[in-house]
């Protein structure tokens, strides 16, 4: 859990807030009191575990039940039990039917005749004297593969059977059945008949190699059955064939029940993968759904062309993952665009009232035209005209520079440049304009190289429009120094003049747009939209400005200005 200390809780307008410390998780969602009201309806036809409109839950749980079926897989197929207790079987297997072999042979040393004669081996009291264990049959074949004889195992097992391997292995059963259904689409129209135990034995004598004792290992209902023969040898003849049949039950049960065991474990390991998953679902796909409901309620809106209120992205910034981190993003990526509106709005209402002042100046000049009779009356009402109509051009032509200057920013690109070069070729050239109004002017640069990565032409444009203002609040015998020094990774450069310094009410407006503080009879001449662009331009290229005042002392701010002091600081 993660401690959210003090976390703003809005309802309704700014104005009305609660604060509250909230104890966030991971699987936290912003409260019903913070989101729209579409948002509320959405989360309660969504539920709480949606998988019908939730692709990333099915998603979540597909995957991790295919990792677990993968596993199961790999234990169930990768048997080493059975394995184990095959190779015990087959080798005890051995042992008895080369000792049976070996009690014929014994026999046929006395008596050679024929097994199966009425003067040979009685193989029938032979076999009844041979104590074979319940599950196991024993049959003799001749030299010609004739079956002589016979006998059933009646002895029971050493071992019992202990009680748990009576369980029913219900799952087990059910695979292994179905599993033999399947198999039995494939044989069920096989050519190879169903041959009995004895003629079964007789094809595996006749297909192998008589005179190796050996084991076969074959499937008989379901049910595991192994195959011994061994050789009835007198001297180097082979009289015969014993074949013992062994039922492999006991190995089946227990590597049932094994496999019952596994799959129990497996069904609650997947009723706890999907339980799980459909927790891990909702604290992800539940919060993304919010944030996409939020927005598309937003666009929505937009399209319906519906102003109520807007849209508020749920606050999942406490969760400390990337849910917190896109629901960041996406809050301050509509704070920005409602900012932007409200810039937008505010810029356009400047626009309106800047323009409304020369227009009511030309309509007053105007009237007042139709009225005076004199010459010289006439004259000064076109001069005032003309100012007005060389007021709202300049004006028209700064605010359309400034509504392009944000697009023509994002497209333009970047490159690296001499920065002291540039501002050097400015001050030549505006310095000469300097000195023809008997100001001086002083450009203090370092001798070593400063390169950034920016636009130079709009970085160009800001510190022309510093020295051209800081030119034209100077007078005859004024000074103007541009210089600049670098800082570790950064770069400042100033330009700062002798002139009447800024009033201290207007220090923190002057980068306000519209906003100019001139002399009367410097009225008109500027639209104030210079510094608001400068500011502009300078925070896009991650840089800083401001405008200071220079005083005699730093301790006296009382002392009247010595003139103004503009920074620009810029990363390199």
């Amino acid at each position: 859990m993660a401690l959210a200390e003090r976390i703003p809780m809005r309802d309704g307008d700014d104005d009305n807030r609660r604060d509250a410390d909230v104890v966030l998780g991971d699987d936290w969602v912003a409260p019903d009191s913070t989101v729209e009201k579409e948002l509320r309806d959405s989360r309660a036809q969504r539920g709480l575990f949606t998988l019908n409109r939730s692709p990333l839950t099915r998603k979540i749980i597909t995957f991790n039940l295919i990792a677990l079926n993968v596993l199961v897989a790999g234990v169930l197929w990768l048997n080493s039990s059975r394995d184990t207790l095959a190779i015990q079987r087959i080798n005890a297997l051995q042992s008895e039917v080369e000792l049976i072999a070996d009690t014929f042979e014994v026999q046929m040393q006395v008596n050679a005749a024929p097994l199966g004669s009425s003067s040979g081996v009685d193989v029938a009291s032979t076999l009844n004297g041979i104590d074979l264990r319940e599950g196991m049959q024993v049959l003799v074949y001749d030299s010609a593969t004739f079956l002589v004889g016979e006998a059933i195992g009646r002895v029971p097992p050493a071992v019992e059977v202990s009680a748990d391997q009576d369980d029913p292995t219900l799952i087990a059963d059910f695979l292994n059945g179905l599993w033999q259904g399947v198999a039995g689409l494939f044989t069920y129209f096989s050519d190879e008949p169903d041959l009995v135990l004895e003629d079964r034995l007789r094809r595996e004598i006749e297909t192998g190699d008589p005179a190796l004792t050996r084991v076969v290992q074959a499937g008989g209902g379901g049910d595991t059955v192994f195959y011994a023969f061994s050789p009835i040898r007198v001297g180097d003849a082979i009289l015969g064939t014993v074949a013992l049949a062994s039922s492999a039950a006991e190995i089946d049960a227990a590597v049932r029940k094994e496999r019952e065991r596994v799959l129990e474990m497996f069904i609650i390991a997947t009723l706890v993968s999907i339980g799980l998953s459909l927790v891990l679902a909702s604290t992800i796909a539940n919060p993304i759904s919010d944030l996409a409901d939020a927005a598309e309620i937003g666009r929505d809106r937009d399209r319906k062309h519906k102003t109520t209120g807007r849209i508020r992205i749920p606050d999942l910034t406490a969760r400390p993952d990337e849910i917190g981190r896109l629901s960041g993003a996406l809050r301050g990526m509509v704070s920005a665009l409602y900012d932007r509106i409200d810039a937008n709005e505010q810029f356009a209402a400047d626009v309106a009232h800047e323009i409304k002042n020369p227009l009511a100046s030309l309509r007053s000049a105007v009237g007042s035209m139709r009225m005076v009779k004199k010459d010289e009356h006439r004259q000064k009402l076109l001069d005032v005209i003309e100012h007005d109509v060389r007021r709202l051009d300049r004006l028209v032509s700064d605010i359309s520079n400034a509504s392009r200057l944000d697009s023509e920013l994002v497209k333009e690109e970047e490159q690296e440049f001499d920065l002291l070069k540039m501002i050097g070729n400015i001050s030549e050239f505006l310095g000469e304009d300097a000195r023809s109004k008997g100001i001086e002017f002083i450009s203090d640069l370092p001798k070593t190289k400063i390169t950034t990565n920016g636009l130079e032409a709009r970085l160009a444009q800001v510190f022309v429009n510093l020295i051209t203002n800081a030119i034209s609040f100077c007078e005859d015998g004024d000074a103007i120094r541009v210089w600049a020094r670098r800082r570790d990774n950064r770069v400042l450069v100033v330009v700062e003049d002798t002139g009447p310094g800024i009033p201290e009410e207007a220090l923190q407006k002057i980068f306000k747009r519209f906003y100019t503080s001139r002399p009367q009879s410097d009225f008109g001449n500027n639209s104030g939209l210079g510094l608001a662009i400068s500011k502009q331009i300078i925070e896009a290229h991650g840089g800083v400005i401001w405008a200071e005042n220079i005083r005699p002392t730093e301790a006296d701010v009382t002392s009247e200005p010595l003139g103004a002091r503009f920074v620009v600081g810029l990363p390199i």
